[in-house]
């Protein structure tokens, strides 16, 4: 499990003084893509239409390039506002598979400081059960501190 309280501060001093979302979600990606090796993809999924996420700044491989909030785990994080932590990607109703290799996902709403969510932050692993209530709790935490304040 990563350090979070460090990775926390690290991206705190990266992006300080950033408000452009797309260099603030490249920073973050990175950061924490490179912080725990159970991430296996990471990145951001953008609201960019309504009801529409677009593929964002991302580590990994090849990802879905658009995700209805109708559909799968990155869709639902967008549609309800709320975390989205999936054990075994298999049994979530209407997982889509962008990549085959995904066994487990945690998926965070991103809010700006409205309120509204402009993004979803989206980490598979190729490990079942690899996410945590701990992980998912840091993680909200850190993407607070970075998209509440634009």
């Amino acid at each position: 499990m990563p350090d979070y309280a460090t990775l926390a501060k690290t991206i705190a001093s990266l992006t300080k003084g950033e408000d452009d979302p797309v260099a603030l979600m490249a920073t973050v990606t990175c950061e924490v893509h490179h912080s725990d090796p159970r991430f296996d993809w990471t990145g951001f999924y953008r609201v960019t239409a309504p009801e529409m996420l677009k593929i964002g700044p991302y580590q990994g491989g090849h990802g879905c390039l658009q995700i209805p909030f109708s559909r799968g785990v990155c869709g639902a994080a967008a549609r309800t506002g709320q975390v989205q932590l999936v054990a075994d990607v298999d049994a979530f109703p209407g997982h889509i598979a962008c990549a085959s290799s995904t066994r487990s996902e945690l998926v965070l709403p991103v809010f700006n400081g409205s309120g509204q969510v402009i993004a979803v932050f989206d980490i598979d692993s190729d490990q079942p059960d690899a996410f945590t209530q701990a992980d998912a709790d840091a993680l909200v935490a850190i993407l607070h501190d970075v998209f509440a304040r634009s």
